[in-house]
């Protein structure tokens, strides 16, 4: 059993504060940017065709995630304070406005905000779709990772209660029936999340110096989305639901909002996966 409670804030100077959170996901980007440009050196494609590529990812990912958290975990608030969709901050009673970060991102917004922001920089560089796809996939499982790590620093998105030797105390979330720290252990889902996306990144890696020719045809987009989305998945079944309306969800059909968005990315990617593995099949004939 681990007694988690982390400051997660890393430094301040001055008006600067540093946390763990925007930390993970900076090495996150990071890291995925290096790799995306080692695969663009590798398969010749032009050092301008791929300058633009970051600042696209970086605005459809961080648009796409907060426009998914509000409109798909907290429609009934942030419809009727949208300027908070796109502001870092809150408006309290009073009128007064407070920092507080984006503090609400969705992997599944993200996701879908990334996918239209790498056609519209297909449309711009020309490079083919299916390529960029699959360059952007063998990367993305470390900046999910990273992502992941994060949102542990921050003691959030966590499990359910747990006997296992494995168990994290979160001891900055309040009981409610008693208003002290929590003293018993829970699930560290996010951890469980960090772990599987960081063995997919080498895998994809592995995959790729196996089977270059595969970049284009769809087979690591595919790869990706189902490995991911599959996982995500299931390790819901181990985490608290992120809003209480959930738990009414849960009642009705068994699974919970992140498990309802997981299943049409994952059969997106399942479709991706088998026509890319198709086609392949086809050609050896």
């Amino acid at each position: 059993m681990v007694y988690w409670n982390p400051d997660n804030i890393i430094f301040t100077l001055g008006p600067v504060t540093l946390r763990w959170y925007a930390l993970c996901w900076s090495i996150g980007l990071a890291a995925a940017y290096a790799t995306v440009y080692k695969l663009y050196r590798w398969q010749g494609i032009a050092q301008e065709k791929f300058d633009p590529l970051f600042l696209y990812c970086f605005v459809g990912i961080l648009a796409g995630a907060r426009l998914g958290h509000c409109l798909l975990y907290e429609p009934g608030y942030f419809l009727s304070h949208p300027l908070e969709m796109l502001l870092p901050a809150r408006q309290a009673a009073d009128g007064s406005w407070h920092m507080t970060g984006y503090a609400g991102l969705a992997s599944h917004g993200g996701t879908a905000g990334l996918m239209l922001a790498l056609w519209l920089y297909v449309k711009r560089t020309g490079v083919a779709l299916r390529t960029v796809l699959d360059n952007i996939a063998i990367a993305t499982p470390v900046t999910a990772a990273c992502i992941r790590i994060g949102n542990l620093m921050n003691s959030e998105i966590v499990g359910k209660a747990t006997d296992g030797a494995c168990g994290f105390v979160f001891q900055r979330l309040v009981d409610p029936a008693t208003g002290l720290p929590e003293n018993f252990p829970r699930h560290p889902a996010q951890l469980y999340e960090a772990l599987w996306y960081a063995l997919l990144f080498p895998v994809g890696l592995w995959l790729y110096r196996r089977y270059p020719k595969r970049v284009g045809t769809g087979f690591f987009f595919g790869w990706c989305l189902t490995s991911i989305f599959t996982f995500r998945f299931f390790v819901e079944f181990f985490k608290e639901v992120q809003e209480p309306w959930e738990l009414t969800m849960q009642q009705a059909i068994g699974i919970n909002q992140g498990q309802l968005l997981s299943l049409p990315f994952a059969a997106l990617g399942l479709w991706w996966w088998l026509r890319a593995v198709r086609k392949e099949k086809n050609a050896q004939r």
